[in-house]
Order: C-alpha cells, then structure tokens, then sequence
C-alpha cells in the first residue's frame, strides 16, 4: 500500500500545502532542465531607432522585427516579416543588426556557436524599404559582421580573414586580409582567451568617414596547442568519429605561458593600402578594445600590460599610423575589466568606470584625455554606463546605492547631483534610447518575475509591456516554500550576506539537511534582491529542493562584488584561500541555528564554484557530509593567461599562491564527493578533473565521478541537463535524506 500511494504522488506531483489542506503542485525536474514552463517572458533583441522615440525588436515567435514606441509601446510599424520578405527564404530572426542609416538590417539565422561569444552563421541583408532579402556573402558562412557609419558597407570575418561588401556596387565582396589561418593567424576577431576574458567577439572598426578599416591582429603561432576529443556522441552527432575517435585542437594558453603576439592594422578602403599602427605595446602586452572617435582618422587604442594593473588610452592617427598617450589608468593589484567595458569614443568626452577611489563610480572625460570631474561618489558601486542626453550634461546609470544586493537607475548632471529613476524595491536594469530621453526597464525582486516598463527620462513609468502575468500564476500553484536573504557575521568578524529557501510547512522545531550553492569568483554576485537568483534563476531548482525537505543557502564570501574594491581584491595572488575560509565559516553558522541537522550539510557548485567547493572540501574542519563540484578547476596552472595571471600573477612569479589548489591539498577532503565534467571543455579543461580524480585514486580515496561526452563548460545538449540534475539530486538525497 505504501508503494501504491507513492506512485499515486509521484503521478499526480502535488502536495499539500500549509493553507487548509490545499493541494499544490511540485516543480518537476524536467520543467526546469529540458522545458520551458517557468521561463520568464522577455521583450528580445532591443534597439533604440535613430529617433530616440522609437526601438526595435524581435516579435514574439521569431519571425518578425518591430518598431516600437517608447512612449506607448505599440507597434509603429513591422520592419521585417519573413512570411512577407522577397528574395531569400528565413524561418526565423535569430539576430539582427540594423544599419546607421536604418535603410537595412542584417537578419542572422542558422547560428552555430564556436565559444562563449562567437558564432558562426548565415547573415541576410533585408532592404527595408524594397522588402528584399539577399545573402551577405555566398562565399561561405560569416562572423561578427558590422555596418559603416554611412551603411553602404558591411565588413566580417571569415576562416580569420575579414571581408568587406559594398551595397552600393551589387553588394561586391573584396578580401581585406589573406594572411588569416587557423591556429596561426586571426584578424578582425579574438583569439580564444581575448573572447573569453575581455567579453568580446569582434576586433575592427570602421572610421567615422567610412573611409578606413582597423582591426586587431593576433599571431598565436607561439601560443600553445590544447587538444581534447570528439566522439560520435549525440544532440549533435558527430558521424566521423562513428569508429575512431576524432579530436579539436586550438591554442589556449595556460598561466604564465606565451600569448598571442598583437597588433593594430590599418587599411584603406579606397586606395586599399594596408598600414600598422605604431602602438607602443609590452612584448607580453594586451590590447582589449580598439574604437574609432567621431574625428576622421583618429582611432582609440587602449593597451594592457600583463599583470593587467596599468591601462592606457592612445590616439592613433591611422593614416601615419603615429599613437600618443592620452590617459593612464593604474591600479596596485589590477585594473578591472570594468574600466573598458563601456567605452565610447565617438562624442566629444566619454565616460569611464574606474575604481581608484575603492568603488567603482563615473569619470568624465574630454577627448583628448583630460579628467573633467568624477561624477558619482560614495560608498557604493556604480554596475552599468547607459549614456548621456543631447545635452552632454545627464548621465545615466545604474548602480547599488543605498543597498550592495540591490539595483537601481540614476541620473547624475555635471555638478554631480543625483536622481534615483526607479523606485521599487529590488533590481533594475535598463536600456535608453538615442539622446537618453525614455528608456525601457526591466525589474524584479527575489519573488517577483521580470517586469518589463517603458519609462521617461524622469523615470515615470508610461506603460508595462510585459508583466509575466502567466508565470506568476503558476508560481502561486506551487507549494508555498519561504525564502528570505540574511546577513551572519563569521567568528572572524566578517559580515557576509546570502539567501535562504526553506521547506514548504517549515517547522522549526525540525532539524533539516542544508544544501550550499556558491560560485565565489573575483568580483561575481549570487546574492541579491532579484529572480535571477539560484542556479536556473527564480530560485527554481532551490525550490524543487525545498520541496524535497532540503533548506538550500547561498552566502557570498570575500572576493565577490557589489562592496567595494578592497573587499574584491582581499582574496588577490591567492584565490581560494579566504573564499573556501568563509564558506565553511557560513556553514558553522549555519550548524548553530535550531533547525539545522549539522551532520547534514552539502556544498556545490560549477566552475569557480566547484573549485571552491573543492577548496571548502580541503579546508580541514570537515564541516561537510558531501560536495557536488562540476567543471571545477583544480590547479590555475591549468587554467588560461588572461583570468588567472589578473588574480594571481603568473606561476613563476607566484608559486605559493598557485599551491593553494585542491590539487595540492586533496589529501585533507573530508565527505563524499561527486565530481563531474564535461569532455569537451574548452574552457576549464577537463584536465582539470582528470589529474585530481588520479590524485585521489592513489591516495585510495573514493569518490564519484560523473563525464560526459562531448560536452563544454555548459554541459548541455539533448537530454544531457536533466541527467546531470538528475545525477547530482540522487547523489545529495542518498548522502543527506536516507
């Protein structure tokens, strides 16, 4: 009978609720990993028209591009209708990239993604006003295509080479460079750790005339090879390898080893000469964003070193190729990345984050490089640039003044007086239009979905577009589990924040398994006042666990974001250390409160996070009944240049530092252990779990492991996310709950 009634609820998946006996649903794993029941509705692909009363985006279903206005947001007209297009056949926008002189759009489709910000796909260019669409380039697949300012050319990569289209000569494509080769030569786009590292995936500009292409060069003939195999698999298959196994091969470079050799091309496009620039550059030197200003000829070359604490901002001439310094950003640990991910060159002063002061704030500059003033100040932290207004004189942002776990838009005039834009409690996001003058926000909070506004630049709310009025209502069937964020202070007299999803009916007179989910990299946040939280967002999975009879917590530690730069770069030339410190230090917390079942505490996590679940693991106190680490990395000699060496310097600089590793300290783990990686990983290599499960079979260890074929960082593919989910919730209930 027991058995009978146990089918009977797993069939039906509710349970009862603590009001009255009501029934309410469970979340299913399958919903969560392979469907889309409980994805927030989002308002896709935004653009702000030339106008700066309008935007574009893709309509729901894909097949439609739209303007839109930002006062009503009703349709003001259809820009692109793939029912309707004459010429090429699409089934749907998968992207798109609309011309300055909004007469074309570049309609991506059949997208293939090669690494975290790349892909390769099959890009159209829609003639708005004739309704024709005709292939870009019928020369082979392209990637990170861009539009001159005047839009009557296209310029893209492909096989490391870039191309150029006219529009105005029958679409006529010309090769700019021909020296590009796989594993030696990229132009136009980054190499593997660039993308990775500095967040970008396109490496040209075109000059404010349209006159002249620059572009990035990088030689990485010296960089060394990594290689992992491919394997017939599937989702996809690789029909190649049905026998023998095949394998990939591309340069990546590991800590304290050589990098691309870079450098600053320019060419010509009417007399088609082909110039390098004369940067002065470390031998060993970064160079993470080129722009070209709003003045002819004049191009903006920002230059690293690699230890990654000095930044400096060059004008290039690139007709005489002749460069000068026009502003130097130092700081005595490292720059962070901050400080060129929100550059704009193209006016007649630009804006730059920098954290010189111990919090990350706005900095107004001139073209030439000279500091007007600092615009933001105080004890807060300043997480997004949006623009300034016709004007000049207001700027917009978003920062977390007031509360470090949550988010709010601002603007701040030129005498540094501020205005708080939006005023419900949690997180807010936005994106303004041209001359800043309406913008749409999107907001939430640790309960509440994403809400989607349209608002003025005063920060009145003129229309809610999207409210995910349907999530909600199935958020409110299912059982009522409590969720809270809280703030504990360690026996080191540290104050940590984190969130907290207890069981549905929670009795505190019970003593419960407690699962931990961290990540703990430099500068990340999982803690804050919106959906987003947990690991799927919405606290999803955190729920289905609660569900279950789990409390699930997260606590971010020292080295993660939102409080200020000493409190970030505390954990500087040895990682590890103070992150895992304070996880086991949150967990002794955790173990003194009434309802926790001591002996019954879990800690996971992927990535940086299952590095330091390894490291909390290795710490000695033996807090920890079990641990699920995925992807993790477990000696940073492994892992690549740019990461590393910001944090860590390089090995041979730093080898005490690099020792601090579960590598070289696995012989103190105590708890059960899952380990699980994929593959394919082109990024934490599977090395990584390799060389550690050795280490852990000859000191006779035993643990689980979990691989699959391959399979990246992301760990995706067919059925592949619902049986690691699967896998790591049997490996946590027969630990803590049998």
């Amino acid at each position: 009978m027991k058995f009978f009634w146990n089918r009977i609820m797993m069939a039906v998946a509710v349970c009862v609720s603590a009001a009255g006996g009501v029934f309410a649903q469970q979340i299913q794993l399958r919903d969560i990993t392979t469907g889309d029941k409980y994805a927030p509705k989002t308002v896709r692909e935004v653009r702000s028209m030339a106008d700066g009363e309008s935007y574009s985006c893709v309509a729901s279903g894909g097949q439609r591009i739209e303007r839109c206005s930002f006062k009503t947001g009703e349709v003001v007209e259809t820009l692109f209708d793939a029912s309707t297009a004459r010429g090429a056949v699409i089934r749907s926008v998968e992207g798109y990239i609309m011309a300055p002189d909004e007469k074309n759009i570049l309609i991506e489709t059949n997208r293939t993604p090669v690494y975290r910000h790349s892909a390769v796909s099959t890009y159209y260019i829609y003639n708005i006003k004739n309704k024709t669409l005709a292939p870009l380039s019928k020369g082979g697949p392209q990637e990170c295509p861009k539009f001159s300012p005047d839009g009557n050319q296209v310029a893209f990569v492909r096989d490391n080479n870039l191309f150029l289209v006219k529009l105005l000569f029958n679409n006529a494509e010309s090769q700019v460079t021909k020296d590009g080769e796989h594993n030696k030569i990229i132009n136009g786009k980054p190499d593997w750790v660039y993308e990775e590292e500095f967040s970008f995936n396109c490496a040209f500009d075109f000059s404010a005339d349209s006159e002249l292409l620059a572009w990035i060069r990088f030689d990485e003939s010296e960089v060394k090879t990594y290689a992992f195999p491919w394997y017939k698999g599937a989702y996809p298959s690789k029909d190649a390898y049905k026998l023998y196994p095949g394998a990939y091969e591309y340069k990546y470079p590991k800590a304290g080893e050589a990098n691309s050799k870079v450098s600053v091309l320019s060419y010509d496009i009417k007399s088609r000469v082909t110039r390098t620039m004369q940067v002065p550059l470390d031998a060993d030197g970064y160079i993470p964003r080129i722009q070209f200003t709003g003045e002819k000829d004049k191009l903006m070359v920002l230059t690293l070193n690699r230890h990654q604490n000095r930044l400096d901002f060059y004008a290039v001439n690139a007709r005489s190729t002749t460069a000068q310094l026009v502003l130097r950003e130092e700081d005595k640990r490292y720059v962070d990345e901050g400080a060129y991910a929100h550059l704009d060159f193209t006016r007649d002063q630009f804006v730059m984050l920098s954290e010189r002061d111990g919090f990350r704030h706005l900095y107004l500059y001139t073209a030439g490089g000279q500091l007007v003033r600092q615009l933001t100040q105080g004890n807060f932290e300043v997480k997004a640039y949006y623009g300034t207004d016709a004007t000049g004189k207001n700027f917009y942002y978003a920062s977390n003044e007031g509360n470090p776990l949550e988010q709010y838009i601002y603007k701040v005039d030129a005498s540094g007086k501020r205005t708080k834009l939006s005023q419900e409690k949690g997180f807010h996001a936005a994106v303004f239009s041209k001359g800043c003058q309406y913008y749409l926000n999107k907001y939430s909070n640790l309960t509440t979905p994403p809400v989607y506004t349209l608002c003025n630049a005063a920060g009145k709310v003129l229309k809610t577009i999207e409210a995910n009025a349907e999530l909600k209502t199935r958020l409110a069937a299912l059982s009522k589990v409590e969720t809270e964020i809280f703030s504990l202070t360690t026996a080191d007299g540290v104050q940590l924040n984190g969130w907290m999803v207890k069981p549905a009916n929670f009795d505190s007179a019970k003593k419960y398994p407690v699962l931990m989910y961290q990540y703990s990299g430099p500068g990340s946040q999982l803690v804050h006042n919106a959906y987003d939280n947990g690991f799927m967002g919405g606290l999803l999975w955190e729920r289905r666990m609660a569900e279950k009879g789990y409390i699930v917590v997260c606590v971010d530690g020292r080295g993660t974001g939102g409080r200020g730069s000493d409190f970030k770069r505390c954990t500087y030339l040895k990682l590890g250390d103070l992150e895992s410190h304070d996880q086991v230090e949150a967990a002794l917390w955790l173990s003194k409160l009434p309802y926790v079942d001591k002996g019954r505490i879990a800690i996971w996590g992927w990535s940086f996070g299952g590095f330091n679940t390894l490291m909390s693991m290795c710490e000695g106190r033996g807090v920890f009944r079990c641990g699920v680490a995925v992807a993790p990395v477990t000696d940073w000699r492994f892992y690549d240049t740019v990461y590393t060496e910001r944090f860590m310097r390089t090995p041979q600089e730093n080898p005490d530092g690099y020792d601090c590793s579960p590598l070289h300290r696995y012989e103190k783990i105590k708890g059960d252990l899952l380990l699980i990686h994929g593959m394919a990983d082109d990024n934490v290599h599977f090395q990584n779990s390799a060389e550690l499960a050795e280490a852990f079979v000859q000191n006779d260890y035993q643990f689980d492991m979990q691989t699959y074929t391959n399979r990246n960082h992301s760990i995706y593919g067919g059925n592949t996310r619902h049986h690691l989910f699967t896998r790591i919730e049997n490996f946590l209930d027969q630990h803590l709950l049998r």
